[in-house]
């Protein structure tokens, strides 16, 4: 039980299975039936039969002597070219990194492995499957005169680490691809020559080989080709228009590459009987050109020549090409009765569809005549149009494919831009037919490494141009590809745990605030204010929320990338890990539709799912705040959001795939503002006097005075490089420090002021309060705060002109208010306790172990358990439970990752006696 049992993993991702609400056509319908009857399980497969390509990282390393040793692309195009043949694109080095034939990769990155299996989170870098025919190693694909077969590109953290970004763009640049029908047209600048190329597969005499077929401009400087390297070449031969390096004691086994049409001066060579390349010449003018390339017995050499005959033929790629989802999938959504003054729609997704495509909606954005583009963990953009009051005619077509793990969408003057592990990019119909031809790369200028939770976590559009993206840490769990450098993180990228800022053009990048752990952002694109959260974990001891400044440090030490100690940036309020454990992303909302009484700032937690109304607090010494849950129980991980331009309602998106209380796999709601009072603060003031709050609806002023309504407790985090932190009273002790207030109501009964003796700056307070507005409805609700300054309230504005507010503090400190009711521990309570605390997002209690991040606590009590640092096992009892709770850090089980937070602090005595007294309930073993 020592992993998190309550802890929600740093990565906040979330998968989808959701009721297909629409009747569709018959043609549709029969569409569905016929894939269903070909192919086993709810989905097809990640990988779509007839599309041209996916992006993913792919190892080809260490398959053959006579391959390179290391062959990690971290941003492969992966593309299919029939006859069973397969190649990988590298985009940051411009090279084709492997071709082989058989099976495709091991689908084996996070979204791929979960893709069919929600919860599974055993992800690893996807290895090679098939039977290479070529491959080069880590270096540019293109050189100039004189080949340098060395990585250019600077070091990071980690020396050996392959993903260090792309090369230099005086080197090369990756532009995208066009898709047309099965093929895809890549398209990319070498020092300063624009190339575009298809790769396909060729065979003549029984043998397949692999064709690459280029369009060039003009050569400026002179050019290398790296066809191929043979790392065991014995010898070699080169013609006019062929090469060929025997490999073998015999010479029995050749690697062929042949060219046809190649530009005057254009020659084939073979360095040290290893790198085949071809060199083309400065001045050589505008061309078309194949290069062919073979691997197999010498006596079958002659096919090379066969292949070459074949016409150098390119796609016709400026245009567009054929659609490959032709048509929509209509879904009915369901509308909430307007029973209270917040309530929530669901959106129908389009499942089952066509493709039998799974649908795990990550991020959502409208153009604006309200249509919504909509991007899918697994690399997939829909358009969903009839987005109306009442969702009862959605129509979703499928607009784009192939995107590695995006979770990020953003419409920016009506063109879809997508950020992934690939970078940006900007996505293109050509041809009108609804789907999009040209994956255009806007940046790919972020580092990305192969680390599996280096997420693509958040981007934001710019007013002026360019985009604010931020990139996850490189956490300290799945396969380890680069070694630990502090306690739950690994070396990652120079850009793990940042907020880079991408210029208008996407040319160039800059860190504009570092020392995050896996912040999710949001600008407010009037005021340019950037919000961020993060979330619980190593170096970051609950979860924050940050108004972001250029250039500064947010207190994760391993994300700082910089030796220089620097002071960490508070942020503006802390939330408790025991009401959002995992924070996801800000949404700045406008105007008055939702109720908010102008612009505002919205949080969502994503492990319990749901939004929060974020109040900043402008004082003297900065911005602090305090935040509060809007209404409704959300059954699905809510990972990001998006006001519609229109309706101005907010709609929330999300799959689960890490621990969550959420029940559903996904799902794309809407938070909707019926007519009914609000019951909801809308300000919210901390000072020298108190706490301020502003309602929306006047209050019950008999309920509003009666301070038996009310609970104001506060607590202190400690920020370490252990995962989380309890709570500690102003003394350093463990617990929380309980204030006495008075409450005073304005004359209009909306502003409620609760005079609080003895205030001062503190990390953490919450009020509780049972209240009731003029008409009886009920306003119950916490608050929390973060309070960094103390400054004067302006009572006299509030409406408290001729209160005197010391009289009243005595008055409260004379009197304080009763003390909250202890339970005595029992298993019941021991129950509750472990729901509110969101224990079963990381354990389960029926002995299922799917994905959870921590050890099954069913028959855990009276078991031995096998502790990392332990020579021998330990005693599951009493006080082993008690010290997991408590003081998890100290030891962990075998097998998990110390992602647990203390509950030193946070549960009181007779709560951590509940626990453990549930945990027995749960089963007990007879220790041998």
């Amino acid at each position: 039980m020592r992993t998190a049992l309550a802890a929600v993993m740093g990565g906040a991702l979330l998968i989808l299975v959701s009721a297909w609400s629409g009747s569709g056509t018959v043609a549709e319908r029969r569409t569905v039936a016929e894939h269903a009857a070909t192919v086993d399980g709810p989905f097809a497969g990640f990988v779509e039969p007839g599309f041209p390509f996916i992006v993913s990282s792919v190892d080809a390393g260490k398959l053959g002597a006579a391959f390179p040793e290391r062959n990690l692309a971290v941003r492969c195009v992966l593309l299919m070219l029939g006859n069973d043949t397969h190649a990988c694109f590298d985009t940051d080095l411009l090279r084709i990194a492997a071709v082989w034939r058989g099976e495709l990769i091991s689908l084996t990155t996070m979204a791929q492995v979960s893709y069919g299996d929600a919860l599974n989170k055993n992800n690893a870098v996807p290895r090679v499957l098939g039977k290479l025919m070529l491959a080069t190693g880590v270096y540019p694909g293109w050189m100039g005169a004189e080949p340098d077969y060395r990585d250019p590109r600077p070091t990071g953290a980690y020396a050996p680490e392959i993903g260090r970004g792309p090369i230099a763009e005086s080197l090369g640049r990756w532009n995208g691809l066009n898709v047309v029908g099965k093929e895809a047209v890549l398209s990319y600048i070498v020092s300063g020559t624009e190339m575009h190329e298809q790769v396909a597969s060729v065979s003549a005499s029984g043998q397949v080989g692999v064709s690459r077929t280029f369009q060039t401009g003009s050569v400026a400087r002179a050019l290398t080709l790296v066809v191929g390297e043979v790392s065991t070449g014995v010898a070699s031969e080169v013609t006019g228009v062929g090469a060929v390096v025997f490999q073998g004691a015999a010479r029995d086994t050749v690697t062929g590459v042949g060219v046809t049409g190649a530009p005057a001066g254009a020659r084939l060579q073979v360095d040290s009987n290893r790198f085949i390349t071809l060199r083309i010449p400065a001045g050589a003018p505008a061309s078309r050109f194949r290069v062919v390339a073979w691997r197999g017995r010498t006596s079958d050499r002659g096919a090379v020549a066969a292949m070459m005959k074949q016409p150098v033929e390119m796609a016709r790629y400026e245009a567009g090409g054929p659609s490959h989802w032709p048509g929509t999938v209509p879904t009915r959504g369901s509308l909430s009765p307007d029973s209270a003054d917040y309530v929530i729609d669901r959106v129908a997704l389009p499942m089952p569809n066509p493709w039998r495509r799974n649908v795990r909606i990550a991020d959502i954005d409208f153009f604006r005549d309200g249509r919504a583009a909509m991007v899918t963990y697994d690399g997939d953009v829909w358009i969903a149009s009839g987005i109306d009051r009442g969702l009862q005619k959605l129509q979703w077509k499928r607009f784009a494919s192939g995107l590695y793990e995006p979770l990020n969408v953003q419409i920016v003057r009506d063109t879809v831009y997508v950020f992934g592990r690939e970078g940006i990019v900007r996505l293109l119909d050509v041809d009108g037919d609804g789907e999009a031809d040209r994956y255009e790369n806007f940046s790919n200028l972020t580092i990305q490494t192969s680390e599996s939770r280096e997420f693509p976590l958040g981007m934001s559009a710019k007013p002026g141009g360019g985009f604010f993206v931020s990139m996850g840490g490189a956490l300290d769990n799945g396969e380890k590809t680069s070694p630990a450098i502090a306690p739950g993180f690994r070396a990652g990228s120079a850009h793990s745990g940042t907020v880079q800022e991408i210029s208008a053009d996407g040319r160039s990048i800059r860190t504009f605030a570092s020392g995050l752990r896996e912040p999710n952002i949001g600008l407010d694109p009037r005021s340019g204010l950037l919000a961020a959260s993060d979330q619980q974990g190593n170096f970051v001891p609950s979860t924050p929320v940050f108004l972001l400044d250029d250039g500064g440090f947010y207190g994760v030490t391993p994300t700082a990338h910089s030796d220089a100690p620097r002071a960490a940036r508070p942020p503006v309020l802390w939330i408790p890990h025991e009401v959002d454990p995992s924070g996801a992303g800000e949404v700045w909302t406008t105007g008055t539709k939702l109720g908010f009484e102008g612009d505002a700032l919205v949080h969502l937690s994503y492990a319990k799912p749901g939004p929060f109304r974020v109040f900043l607090d402008s004082t003297r010494s900065g911005v602090q705040g305090a935040v509060v849950a809007l209404p409704g129980y959300y059954r699905t991980p809510t990972l990001k959001g998006r006001q519609h331009p229109l309706d101005g309602q907010l709609y929330l998106a999300g799959f689960r795939i890490w621990g969550s209380n959420a029940k559903d796999v996904a799902s794309l709601v809407r938070l909707r503002r019926t007519a009914r009072p609000n019951t909801l603060p809308v300000a919210v003031h901390a000072g020298q006097q108190g706490i301020l709050v502003r309602f929306a609806s006047a209050l019950d002023a008999k309920a509003a005075l009666d301070r038996s309504r009310y609970q104001l407790q506060s607590w202190g985090y400690v920020r370490s490089s252990r995962y989380g932190s309890g709570h500690f009273k102003h003394d350093s002790s463990a617990g929380h420090d309980r204030h006495p207030l008075d409450a005073h109501l304005s004359a209009d009964g909306r502003t409620l002021l609760l005079v609080v003796p003895q205030m001062r700056p503190v990390m953490q307070m919450q009020l509780d309060y049972d209240l009731r507005s003029r008409q009886g409805t009920p306003l119950k609700n916490s608050l929390y705060l973060t309070v960094h300054s103390v400054d004067s309230l302006n009572l006299d504005a509030a409406g408290f002109a001729k209160l005197d507010w010391r009289a009243s503090a005595r008055r409260a400190e004379s009197s304080p208010n009763a003390a909250a009711p202890v339970a005595a521990a029992s298993a019941a309570l021991g129950a509750r306790v472990f729901q509110r605390s969101g224990c079963g997002g990381c354990h389960s209690t029926d002995g299922t172990t799917a994905g959870k991040t921590g050890p099954t606590l069913k028959g855990l009590y009276g078991s031995r358990v096998t502790l990392s640092k332990r020579p021998t096992p330990r005693l599951a009892d009493d006080a082993y439970l008690r010290e997991s709770i408590l003081d998890p850090s100290r030891e962990q089980v075998q097998g998990y990752e110390p992602f647990m937070p203390s509950f030193r602090g946070v549960l009181s005595d007779a709560e951590v006696s509940a626990l453990v007294l549930y945990i027995k309930s749960l089963g007990a073993r007879t220790a041998r």
